[in-house]
């Protein structure tokens, strides 16, 4: 997994967990989901390189 694609997937987690957080707090749904959904990005992007770093051992 290249050090720029973790710091990218991990930076997307965050962020929505900050945007999410500000949601919650001011009680802006719309940002609450932007921010959920920002985490989930970061997600799948952590998975595939996961992934790609598994196939990269054998």
């Amino acid at each position: 997994m290249g050090a720029d694609d973790k710091l990218e997937a991990k930076g997307d987690q965050l962020k929505g967990k900050l945007k999410e957080g500000v949601g919650d707090a001011t009680d802006d749904q719309g940002l609450q989901a932007e921010g959920a959904a920002e985490q989930g990005k970061g997600h799948l992007k952590e998975a595939a390189e996961k992934v790609k770093d598994a196939f990269k051992k054998d």
